[in-house]
């Protein structure tokens, strides 16, 4: 499996780096998910309401404006 390094601000303005095993590159929707499983157990277990299918990246929209992570790149290593 491919390890990929996601890059992103974290709630309190730092940078972050965390290392991910994937198949494929993660898109923003998938990296912003693998955050919230990692940083935020309990709120990753939470559903998005009527987000999801009806907004694009909704977990993306929902990990920057409900925890103010917003994910900066993403990159093999």
């Amino acid at each position: 499996m491919q390890k990929w390094r996601i890059t992103f601000v974290d709630d309190h303005g730092e940078t972050i780096n965390e290392v991910f095993e994937c198949d494929e590159c993660p898109d923003k929707e998938q990296a912003a998910k693998l955050i919230k499983a990692r940083l935020l157990p309990v709120a990753a277990e939470l559903d998005l309401n009527d987000l999801e299918g009806r907004t694009a990246d909704a977990s993306v929209k929902e990990l920057k404006s409900q925890n103010s992570i917003q994910i900066l790149g993403i990159t093999p290593i």
